[in-house]
């Protein structure tokens, strides 16, 4: 197994700088494996049993992701922007899962015990190497439904929206108005854009 040292090299140079979050995301994941019986990071046919959630677009989500194998783009990260920093890890061979969230203590903790730095992040960069794992993090096991369609490997169908013209993969449309649209055109009130003129 690597050291954490080696891995908080390798998480640097992936997100382009060490900070709290990474040292925590690392530690996050190298727990949530460990509690899934995984010796260190998963190779070979085991990268393909993991499947991990994270609930935070932060710096801990680049860790997660170096530390686990686990990218966007091969269908194994899954993402929910809860504002939480935490994580599920997944085995999907074993059929079970473990969520990890940081524990707000911890921040606190740090700057308690490692006052003497001079800012908050070199506090927290502190604790985080060195605090125990019962001091960062709350763990529970849970059992997560995964749809066939959203995992790893598979290829789903694809359709094209009749109303904005654009595929759609893995089934990500719904029946609105007689029509099978994407999403964005049956939910436009949820859209992260606007059009800034009309196409053509």
């Amino acid at each position: 197994m690597e050291s954490i040292d080696q891995l908080l090299i390798e998480a640097e140079a992936a997100h382009g700088h060490l900070c709290a979050g990474q040292i925590l995301g690392v530690r996050m994941a190298l727990l949530g494996l460990s509690r899934l019986g995984f010796e260190g990071r998963p190779r070979g046919a085991d990268r393909k049993r993991l499947v991990t959630y994270v609930e935070i677009d932060r710096c801990a989500t680049d860790a997660i992701a170096l530390v686990t194998g686990c990218r966007l783009g091969k269908r194994a990260l899954k993402f929910r922007d809860w504002g939480k920093m935490a994580a599920t890890f997944v085995d999907l061979a074993a059929d079970r899962a473990i969520r990890i969230v940081a524990l707000e203590e911890s921040r606190d903790l740090a700057h308690q015990l490692y006052r003497h730095l001079e800012t908050k992040n070199d506090r927290q960069v502190q604790a985080y190497r060195d605090l125990p794992d019962s001091q960062l993090f709350r763990e529970q096991r849970v059992h997560v439904a995964i749809d066939a369609a959203d995992l790893p490997g598979h290829s789903g169908d694809r359709t094209v929206c009749p109303r904005c013209g654009e595929g759609v993969n893995f089934g990500r449309v719904e029946l609105a108005e007689g029509q099978l649209l994407c999403l964005s055109c049956a939910h436009p009130e949820l859209r992260y854009w606007e059009p800034s003129h009309p196409p053509g």
